[in-house]
């Protein structure tokens, strides 16, 4: 895992621009903690920084292809090729010789050998570019789901790209900037929309998609896409699918020359995907969870929260002989740490939300350089409430917390006249709607649960997986997502909703399929969300910190927010509801909607934006 960076510019000579190349692939230094990287030629620059999981020794970044200093090919590459092995015995048997053991060196000879058709050849997380010296072309590719990240900006001349905005920030070229699409994105929709940088002209590839980049211009296409078809297998047939599966995809995501943990939470998902890797070692499987300080003391069920992880988590950690760490957190730790996210997202964030993962995952990388997680399973095996709210099953709009008040009920009226914030919503769901692979003859409830399925894959995911990305990677933790194996997601995504709720419980499917594996009790339990703090003295600090921000003259999230109806729905209680993007904050999540107004004044700070 790590990051990369590079520019392409048909009327420049990059050579001459090294102090601004090293800035951009400086600010990716916690991704890739281990080593640093540059490639230039009068064309192109290519940046790297290396985190060192296989092949520590040899696997350095920018990789030419072997020819000297004239090679075919250079690649810069993040993220990890599963299926490395199998690819590279049928390179060697193509006449391919290698002088590493990395993945890094497969991927580039795939490319070699078939161009831009090797990409839908790999299973793995992966961004790479790859610059062709022989055609001046650059290939900037992206895997299947979006699990690795990839930003690009196109120039007048060329084009900057980078596994994070902020290396594309760190160019002088890239104006800081803020228009009315942009703040439709910050205010407007629950999620944001794919491909959108929020920053002006910066875009993010989108997941499945390729970017070639030329002297003529730029041309992305799409290279996988779900597909939608009969699911002809019975219950039998589907559960042991299902198993296969999942025991490949985790033995494959073991490989690793570095220590490698598992995040447990004692849910179904996280419990599976740990008793599927102790499986494939003899060594006892590290496993870290996460708990609030005091949490037990004054817990009540929620709907969405109904029992504590920690005894679920012991149990599992015996029955499977982890070797087990509680990462404990106060809520001083979640205050002082509360910038963290941003910096390491680039995005304004879900608060406390954020800043405990954030924290876990800075505590694991104390032990392991990478990390199993069970995110994705409820994406992808249709584990959320709203797949059972009638209000969402009879909508038409998205099924992430209809009701929630969207923040731009707070923007000046000026700009909500701009922006249109409900009709920007509703035409970013009608084109997410058609998208849909539809299947013939699918109407009535099965048709709306395949789009909230779709949404939830292509939508919900992408936010989930940025997140698990750059809180991971801000700290030099890799994690992997076993349950976003494309093979997995392309199988459930045909599965219908009866046998993916077998036995009348969520991820009843799932539950079955690694029946006998755990406890009882951790395979049947019913879903409980990521946990959060309810210590006051949290919940103190976050409004101290935005009675000061109203008390800012200069704060610059008042040139977007009405600060009069900020105070109003602060002095109506309806700060939460008022102020919910990202996320909707039914259930323990109180303060999220006031940390990302927080946070946008911070984002409009910290990078100087200028809205235009």
């Amino acid at each position: 895992m790590c990051g990369i960076t590079g520019w392409v510019d048909w009327d420049r000579d990059i050579t001459a621009e090294t102090a601004t190349v090293r800035s951009m692939i400086a600010t990716m230094a916690c991704r890739g903690p281990d080593d640093a990287g540059m490639w230039l030629a009068p064309r192109v620059a290519l940046g790297h920084r290396r985190l060192a999981v296989i092949d520590v020794e040899r696997g350095r970044q920018p990789m030419p292809a072997a020819g000297g200093r004239n090679p075919a090919a250079v690649i810069s590459f993040s993220g990890e090729i599963y299926n490395f092995r199998e690819l590279r015995a049928e390179l060697a048997g193509r006449g391919h010789r290698f002088r590493t053991h990395s993945d890094t060196e497969v991927l580039l000879a795939c490319y070699l050998e078939w161009g831009a058709d090797c990409v839908p050849r790999l299973n793995g997380m992966f961004a790479f570019a790859v610059w062709d010296t022989r055609s001046q072309e650059l290939l900037l590719a992206r895997d299947r789901m979006g699990i690795k990240p990839l930003y690009y900006a196109e120039l007048a001349h060329g084009l900057l790209f980078g596994s994070e905005p902020k290396a594309v920030l760190a160019n002088p070229r890239f104006p800081r900037e803020l228009d009315d699409e942009g703040i439709a994105e910050l205010f407007a929709v629950p999620v944001r929309t794919p491909g959108h940088g929020v920053f002006r002209g910066l875009r993010e590839l989108r997941p499945g998609h390729l970017l070639r980049v030329d002297a003529s211009g730029v041309r992305e296409s799409r290279y996988w896409s779900l597909t939608t078809r009969p699911h002809t297998d019975d219950l039998a047939a589907t559960v042991a699918t299902v198993r296969d599966l999942l025991e490949d995809t985790t033995r494959r995501q073991m490989v690793s020359d570095v220590p490698l943990c598992s995040l447990l939470s004692g849910g179904v998902d996280s419990s599976a995907l740990t008793a599927f890797a102790a499986g494939t070692t003899t060594d006892r499987v590290r496993t870290f969870s996460v708990e609030f300080r005091g949490a037990d003391l004054d817990f009540e069920p929620t709907p969405i929260r109904p029992s504590l992880d920690g005894p679920y988590v012991r149990l599992a950690a015996e029955h499977l002989g982890t070797e087990h760490t509680v990462v404990e957190l106060d809520p001083a730790d979640l205050v002082a740490a509360a910038d963290a996210p941003l910096h390491a997202k680039d995005m304004p964030g879900a608060g406390d939300f954020d800043v405990s993962l954030y924290l876990l995952f800075r505590e694991v990388r104390k032990h392991a350089t990478v990390a199993l997680s069970g995110e994705s399973a409820d994406e992808v095996f249709g584990g959320y409430p709203w797949y059972r709210d009638p209000e969402v099953l009879n909508g038409r709009t998205f099924p992430w917390f209809p009701s929630s008040r969207r923040p731009a009920e707070l923007l000046h009226e000026d700009i909500r006249a701009r922006i249109r914030p409900e009709e920007y919503e509703a035409g970013r769901y009608a084109e997410a709607i058609a998208e849909i692979p539809r299947l013939d003859g699918e109407t009535g409830v099965a048709r709306r649960l395949r789009e909230i399925s779709y949404l939830d894959l292509t939508r919900q995911l992408a936010l989930m997986l940025d997140r698990k990305d750059r809180l991971s990677m801000a700290v030099g933790l890799e994690v992997r997502v076993p349950f976003c194996d494309h093979r997995l997601v392309e199988y459930l995504w045909n599965v219908p909703w009866g046998l993916k709720t077998t036995g009348g419980i969520e991820k009843g499917l799932l539950r079955t399929a690694v029946d006998g594996l755990l406890p009882p009790d951790i395979t049947w339990r019913p879903k409980s969300a990521y946990p959060t703090t309810k210590d006051p003295g949290y919940a103190k600090a976050v409004d101290a910190a935005t009675a000061e921000l109203l008390a800012d003259p200069s704060a610059p999230l008042f040139d977007l927010v009405d600060r009069a109806a900020l105070r109003r729905a602060i002095q109506n209680g309806h700060t939460s509801a008022a102020t919910s993007a990202p996320f909707g904050t039914v259930g323990p999540y109180q303060k999220i909607g006031l940390s990302y107004l927080l946070d946008i004044d911070n984002w409009l700070r910290r990078h100087r934006v200028r809205l235009v």
